[in-house]
């Protein structure tokens, strides 16, 4: 029976990265020969012109607490759940901005298991593996994502939001919020 879906983010999140992801331009010195698609569609979500002409004074950043490897589809889920909650509460009066870029391809030798599968797999020959996805690389203190917004209230909402988001997210985070003025 063939592996269906993802495999638990536990299977990449806290691991050390692979070496040999990397695709180059020259075809027969790229170990990876297809890059998967990226899920996230949009980094920078809201107003930037609030931002910029600074009627969004309270800003907080998302900060890993370890090293890990936040895979696009994690990154992709929480962008989606606090861009909607923000755009219904606030009305777009937000700027929402995720910082880090998933870089590194992920791969996966898949097993089979069951009868009659013997004969479809190598083991542990031409393990390589095929690339299943894509993680962002981030290590302590690293900045994740950042929203701004207008006031104490809005600042408030926007925490509580995040915090339902943390589970999305395969490491811990602190919230550090500053007023810009």
């Amino acid at each position: 029976m063939a592996m269906a879906g993802l495999r638990k983010a536990s299977a990449y999140t806290k691991r050390k990265v692979v070496p040999f992801t990397r695709v180059s331009k020259k075809k027969g010195k790229s170990y990876v020969k297809t890059v998967p698609p990226q899920k996230i569609v949009k980094f920078t979500m809201g107003s930037s012109s609030l931002l910029a002409s600074g009627k969004l004074p309270y800003v907080l950043t998302v900060v890993s607490d370890e090293d890990a490897q936040i895979r696009h589809n994690a990154l992709e889920a929480c962008r989606q759940y606090l861009n909607k909650q923000l755009d219904k509460e606030l009305l777009g009066q937000y700027y929402f901005r995720i910082i880090i870029y998933p870089h590194h391809i992920q791969r996966e030798n898949k097993m089979l298991t069951g009868a009659g599968s013997d004969r479809m797999q190598t083991g542990m020959q031409l393990s390589f593996g095929r690339p299943s996805g894509k993680a962002a690389i981030v290590k302590k203190n690293a900045k994740i994502l950042i929203i701004a917004v207008p006031n104490e209230k809005a600042s408030r909402f926007t925490r509580s939001v995040i915090k339902k988001v943390k589970s999305k997210i395969p490491c811990k985070i602190r919230i550090l919020s500053e007023i810009s003025k």
